[in-house]
C-alpha cells in the first residue's frame, strides 16, 4: 500500500493526542473554546429487504461551525449529560467522567481546527441520494475500498453493520463479525463479543469509531501496529480524531461527520484518509 499523504500523524496514541490538544500544540487553548450546543440523535432503522433492525444514539457537541460526535449504547447516556456540556470549555470536557463526552469534545475541537478538507489530507467521496439501504450500501463500498487485503483474507469487523459484511462478501473476503451486543448477522452468523480474542486469526481489522467511546480502540490499534496489520476505521464517532492516528496503527479512515447518511435521503459526502485509491 502506498504511504499516506496529506494529514500528518501527530500522535502516537489516543491519549497522546489528547495531551497535545491540552498543551495547545494543535490549535488554540481548549480552555478558551466553549461548546455552544449539545444534543443527542436517536435512530431506529429496519431497511427494506433486511430481516433485522438496529438502534443508534449519538451525543454531538457544537464548537463554532464544527460538530463532534460519539455514539453510545441507546439509553446509556445519563440524564443531565447534555446540559452539563453546554457552555463548558473543551479542556474541562476532555477530563469529563463520561468517556463519550470526552470523545465528542475532542472530535469537536479537532473538527474546528482541522476540518475535513483536501488541504488536510481528506479525499471527499460523494454518497448518492437514495433509500436508507442504498445509502448504507454506498457507504459500505466506500469503506471497504480502503482495505488492501487480497481475496481470501479474513477481516475482523468490530461494530457489525450488515452492509459492510455484504461488501466484504462481494470482495471475496472472509470476516469475523464482532459486536458487544452479540446476536447474529443478516446471514445467521454468530456475532462474537470479545474482539481481542479474535485478533490473532484475522489478517486485517475493520472497526467502528464507536470503539473510541467504549474503550476498545487502543487494543486494536496496538495490535495492528505491533503485527503490521491493516486497521481501517469507519467513523461517525471521532471522524476528526482518527485521521491523526494514521501511521500509529491506523492505516485508513472513512470519516463521516454529522449529519450522518441515515438522517437524510439526499446526496451527501464522506471523507477518506490514508489509503491509495
Amino acid at each position: 500500500m502506498t504511504a499516506p499523504t496529506g494529514i500528518r500523524t501527530t500522535a502516537s496514541s489516543y491519549d497522546d493526542l489528547v495531551r497535545r490538544v491540552l498543551d495547545g500544540r494543535l490549535g488554540p487553548d481548549p480552555a478558551t473554546q466553549r461548546i455552544t450546543v449539545a444534543f443527542t440523535t436517536r435512530q431506529a432503522v429496519r431497511h427494506d429487504g433486511r430481516g433485522g433492525g438496529y438502534r443508534n444514539e449519538v451525543l454531538s457537541l457544537r464548537l463554532g461551525e464544527a460538530v463532534g460526535s460519539c455514539a453510545v449504547e441507546p439509553g446509556a447516556l445519563p440524564d443531565g449529560a447534555v446540559e452539563d456540556c453546554v457552555g463548558a470549555d473543551v479542556a474541562r470536557l476532555l477530563g469529563h467522567e463520561l468517556p463519550p463526552v470526552r470523545v465528542a469534545a475532542l472530535d469537536a475541537y479537532l473538527m474546528h481546527v482541522r476540518p475535513h478538507l483536501p488541504a488536510n489530507g481528506a479525499r471527499p467521496c460523494p454518497l448518492p441520494a437514495g433509500t436508507s439501504l442504498h445509502k448504507s450500501q454506498a457507504r459500505a463500498r466506500a469503506v471497504v475500498e480502503l482495505l488492501d487485503a487480497p481475496p481470501g483474507s479474513t477481516v475482523l469487523v468490530v461494530g457489525v453493520v450488515n452492509s459492510l459484511l455484504e461488501a466484504l462478501r462481494q470482495r471475496g473476503l472472509a470476516y469475523v463479525p464482532c459486536d458487544l451486543k452479540g446476536g447474529t448477522t443478516e446471514w445467521g452468523e454468530p456475532v462474537r463479543t470479545d474482539a481481542p480474542a479474535e485478533l490473532e486469526r484475522c489478517d486485517a481489522i475493520l472497526a467502528s469509531g464507536m470503539t473510541l467511546g467504549n474503550g476498545s480502540f487502543e487494543p486494536l490499534r496496538e495490535h495492528a501496529l505491533r503485527h503490521g496489520k491493516e486497521l481501517v476505521m469507519f467513523a461517525q464517532t471521532g471522524s476528526a480524531v482518527l485521521p491523526h492516528l494514521i501511521g500509529a496503527g491506523v492505516s485508513a479512515v472513512c470519516a463521516e461527520p454529522y449529519p450522518f447518511f441515515w438522517l437524510d435521503g439526499g446526496p451527501g459526502t464522506i471523507h477518506r484518509y490514508g489509503a491509495a485509491l
